[in-house]
C-alpha cells in the first residue's frame, strides 16, 4: 500500500510539474513594433506585455495570421519576408525572403498553407505552413492586393494594374485558377465575409466598389456604390483605407470612403446604399464591435489623433476622443468588451472599455501599429 501511495504521489507531482509548463494562448496577442522589426507579446487578461520577439525585418506595413491551434503566427513583412513565430517559445522558428516587396497574406482554412501577395515581383506565392517550403508560385504580372482565404482551401486576390480578381483552388495536386476580369480601375484592398460568400474590393481609380458572390460557380462582378463621390470635391489621400478592418453591423456593411470624409453604409444582402455618415477625417479603419452595436473609426494623417464611435441604429457619431498622435490600428477583444488602440507616436497601446469609453490601461511599445489577438485564428478572412 505504501508503494502504491508513493507511486500515486509521484504521478501527481509529475502531472503538476508538466502543467506548470503549459501555456494557454487564447488570451494572447501580438503587437507589431514597426520601428524595431519586433513583435510585442501581450496578455489580454493581465493587460500587459509578457515578451518581445525580434529579428523580423521591415515591419513598416506588416500583418500576420495564426495557425489553428493559436501557437504559431505567420508574419508578412514589407521586405518580402515570411516569418513563422512560436508565441509559446517566443522565438522565430523559420524565415524566408520570398519577394522584394510584400503586402500581406492569408492562411488556408485547414491551416496547411500560407499565401503571400506581392508588389515586387507581383503575384502570389504559397508555402507549406509547417516548413515554409514553397509549394506554388502564381505570377500575375501585376501588384497583387486583397488576398484572403476562402472555404475549400482557396485563396482570392486582386490585381492593382489589370483590375482582375483570381480565385486559386489549392484543394488538388496543382492550383486551379479562375480569373474574373472587369473588377474596376486600380483595386486597392478587399474583404471577405465571415461565411466566405461575399468578396468586396475597393477601387482607387474610380468611385465605387465591386463585389463577387463566391457561392456562384462563375462569379460575375457586381458594382457597389458606383459614383458615390460624384459632384463632391475630392480630397488628397494621405493613407489608403483598409477594407480588412471592415464592419458588418446589423445587416449592413460600413465601408470607408476614398477621397471623402465619410463612411458608407450598404445593405449586406442587396448591396444597395443605405446611408452615409460624415466623419472627422478620411477613414482608414471602420471596425464594428463584435456585437455590431457600434462602429469605431480612425483617420489618416494629419487627422490621425482621433477616434469616432458611430451608433449603428442612428448612423450618428456618439463619441469622439483623442488617444494621442498617430492612431494606427484598433483590435477588439473577442466578445467586444475592450478595444486596444495602437498610438504610434506616443509609443503606447491604450486599452478602453467599449461601453463606458473609460481608459483601462496602457502598455509601452516601440512605434506600435497592427494589433492581432489569437482569436483571429478562427475567423475567415483575418
Amino acid at each position: 500500500m505504501k508503494l502504491l501511495i508513493a507511486s500515486l504521489l509521484a504521478s501527481v507531482t509529475l502531472t503538476a510539474a508538466q502543467a506548470a509548463d503549459i501555456v494557454a494562448t487564447g488570451d494572447l496577442g501580438l503587437v507589431v513594433e514597426r520601428a524595431d522589426g519586433s513583435l510585442l507579446l501581450v496578455d489580454r487578461s493581465d493587460r500587459a506585455a509578457i515578451g518581445r520577439i525580434e529579428g523580423l525585418g521591415d515591419l513598416s506595413h506588416a500583418s500576420l495570421v495564426y495557425s489553428p491551434d493559436e501557437r504559431f503566427a505567420y508574419v508578412f513583412g514589407r521586405d518580402g519576408g515570411l516569418s513563422k513565430v512560436d508565441i509559446v517559445e517566443q522565438a522565430v522558428v523559420a524565415r524566408v525572403i520570398q519577394a522584394g516587396n510584400s503586402i500581406g497574406g492569408a492562411i488556408s482554412d485547414d491551416g496547411a498553407l500560407v499565401a503571400v501577395s506581392n508588389y515586387d515581383p507581383g503575384g502570389v506565392r504559397i508555402f507549406d505552413a509547417d516548413t515554409l517550403e514553397m509549394v506554388a508560385d502564381i505570377p500575375t504580372g501585376s501588384k497583387t492586393i486583397g488576398l484572403v482565404d476562402a472555404p475549400g482551401r482557396r485563396f482570392v486576390f486582386t490585381m492593382w494594374d489589370s483590375g482582375e480578381t483570381w480565385i486559386a483552388d489549392l484543394s488538388g495536386d496543382t492550383p486551379e485558377i479562375k480569373k474574373i476580369p472587369d473588377m474596376g480601375a486600380n483595386p486597392y484592398d478587399a474583404l471577405i465575409t465571415s461565411d466566405g460568400r461575399t468578396y468586396i474590393t475597393g477601387l482607387f481609380g474610380e468611385d465605387g466598389m465591386t463585389a463577387l458572390d463566391l457561392w456562384q460557380d462563375a462569379p460575375e462582378p457586381i458594382r457597389v456604390l458606383p459614383g458615390y463621390g460624384r459632384g463632391a470635391e475630392e480630397l488628397p489621400v494621405y493613407k489608403m483605407p483598409h477594407l480588412e478592418g471592415w464592419a458588418l453591423a446589423g445587416g449592413e456593411f460600413v465601408l470607408p470612403a476614398v477621397k471623402h470624409h465619410q463612411v458608407l453604409w450598404v445593405d449586406a444582402t442587396t448591396l444597395q446604399e443605405t446611408g452615409r455618415t460624415e466623419t472627422y477625417g478620411q477613414p482608414v479603419f471602420a471596425m464594428a464591435r463584435p456585437d455590431g452595436r457600434h462602429v469605431w473609426v480612425n483617420f489618416a494623417h494629419p487627422l490621425n489623433d482621433t477616434i469616432q464611435v458611430i451608433d449603428t441604429l442612428t448612423k450618428q457619431v456618439v463619441h469622439e476622443f483623442k488617444p494621442g498622435p498617430a492612431v494606427l490600428h484598433m483590435e477588439f477583444s473577442p466578445r467586444g468588451n475592450e478595444v486596444w488602440v495602437s498610438v504610434r507616436d506616443a509609443g503606447k497601446v491604450m486599452i478602453y472599455d467599449t461601453a463606458s469609453f473609460e481608459k483601462l490601461g496602457e502598455i509601452d511599445a516601440a512605434s506600435p501599429s497592427g494589433i492581432f489577438f489569437t482569436a483571429r485564428a478562427h475567423r475567415t478572412g483575418l
